[in-house]
């Protein structure tokens, strides 16, 4: 979602729609949040049989801490991009904006070795729906504006609650699945 928010603002300031721009950015931001949860699962691997009896509350509290701090940034910041209009990408900025959006990823990694999960299939799945979902964001923001953006990271930060509380419930057995 943040990805989302950020190529929603990538869009908002061009002038007009630069499709070949928008694929750039899109292919960033899929990137990073593909590569982020391959290298936390890589971390996580490696503490597995530390910490395998709590690895329900550790998914748990990650996730839920990651959408709150959604939650918090999208009900708090002041949701208006910058209108300034631009015509050339900077790469610099596009890759500080790609990494700094997925830091997150990185701790959902680490979820993702706790909880066994086929870890090249979620990064794919992970980087095509950021690709897709950013390439579309560029094109919304230049079409509609910044009116999405605090929507995106408000409806984001409930999603990874609910998964957190999801994973926590069902490994305490309270629900079936």
């Amino acid at each position: 979602m943040d990805a989302f928010a950020v190529s929603l603002c990538k869009g908002l300031r061009m002038r007009k729609i630069n499709y070949s721009q928008a694929f750039v950015i899109a292919l960033f931001f899929g990137f990073f949040q593909a590569a982020m949860p391959l290298l936390g699962w890589l971390l996580g691997i490696q503490f597995e049989r530390y910490i395998t009896a709590v690895d329900h509350w550790i998914a748990f509290i990650l996730l839920s801490i990651i959408g709150s701090k959604m939650l918090y940034d999208s009900l708090t910041e002041d949701p208006s991009c910058p209108i300034e209009t631009v015509t050339r990408l900077d790469m610099k900025e596009l890759l500080l904006l790609s990494i700094a959006t997925s830091i997150d990823a990185l701790a959902v990694g680490i979820t993702f070795a706790f909880l066994k999960t086929d870890i090249f299939l979620a990064v794919s799945m992970i980087g095509v729906v950021t690709f897709l979902l950013c390439l579309g964001a560029v094109a919304i923001g230049n079409r509609f504006g910044n009116r999405l953006q605090s929507k995106a990271g408000i409806l984001g930060g409930v999603v990874l609650i609910l998964i957190g509380l999801k994973i926590l419930l069902s490994h305490l057995s309270i629900i079936p699945f």
